[in-house]
């Protein structure tokens, strides 16, 4: 409660961060904020020429679940890879003033949700193109970007912490989000995935990967036209609550050394 009470406290600060988050990110460039619709429209591109050359997908209407799939997960990477550095980035204000430090991972956060429901127009326009059509499902969009939005405020909480200590971690977790990118259905989909022979464990650790079900709701929204199981629904809420969670505490334990490490 005491935390709630500061950003509310620091609510024009917080406006102000993701404002320059917003804006910053493209500040100087020629095509400025269409870039965020661009890079994902690139990785579509070329996955689609050549990905299903590769694994034979049958995926039908597949630029649609490839769309699905790269603008949810773009969401996730951007403000990683943002987020974990917003500490360190900010070391002159750090030392100067004082304000609720989590207002840095925060308003990354923030930023990437409005950047990413801006994105979600590109998904629109292809279903419209490959005439997949819309359904009253989407009422279930902000459900699950709000639930994605805490998984990536915790992880952004709890690396951007830690980044101030260890200064490789940002590689690290770099590293691992790109074996996490082939270990989540983005590209493929389980169904093709589970026809091949692949190792048991392989498929257990796709399977229990959120972000597995994370991009299953988005297809059943966006795609699909229909709800996803409560199980899926249901372990993502845990998973997200676990994580902001996790994120809170580590941040809370480091920030106290903040001022000297940065």
């Amino acid at each position: 409660m005491k935390l709630i009470k500061e950003l509310y406290e620091y609510r024009e600060l917080l406006k102000s961060n993701v404002k320059k988050e917003i804006r910053g990110k493209y500040k100087g460039s020629f095509l400025g904020v269409l870039w965020s619709f661009i890079n994902p429209l690139l990785m579509v591109l070329v996955y689609a020429i050549v990905f299903p050359y590769l694994m034979r997908s049958t995926i039908d209407n597949y630029l649609v679940y490839l769309i699905t799939g790269v603008i949810p997960w773009t969401f996730f990477t951007t403000v990683m890879g943002q987020g974990m550095a917003s500490v360190r980035n900010n070391a002159g204000i750090i030392k100067k003033v004082y304000f609720p430090r989590e207002i840095l991972p925060l308003s990354v956060c923030v930023a990437g949700l409005i950047n990413f429901l801006i994105s979600c127009v590109i998904i629109l326009v292809f279903c419209l193109i490959f005439n997949v059509g819309f359904s009253w499902h989407l009422i279930l969009l902000p459900v699950i970007a709000f639930l994605e939005f805490l998984i990536c405020l915790g992880a952004t909480l709890l690396f951007s912490a830690v980044n101030v200590y260890i200064k490789d971690m940002e590689y690290i977790v770099n590293f691992v989000i790109n074996m996490l990118f082939y270990g989540t259905p983005i590209l493929y989909s389980i169904t093709d995935f589970n026809t091949t022979s692949v190792p048991h464990f392989l498929l257990t650790l796709v399977n229990i990967n959120p972000f597995t079900h994370v991009m299953t709701i988005y297809r059943d929204i966006f795609l699909y036209h229909r709800i996803t199981g409560i199980g899926s629904w249901l372990y993502i809420v845990f998973i997200a609550i676990l994580v902001v969670a996790i994120g809170l505490f580590a941040f809370k334990k480091l920030e106290k050394g903040f001022a000297e490490e940065v």
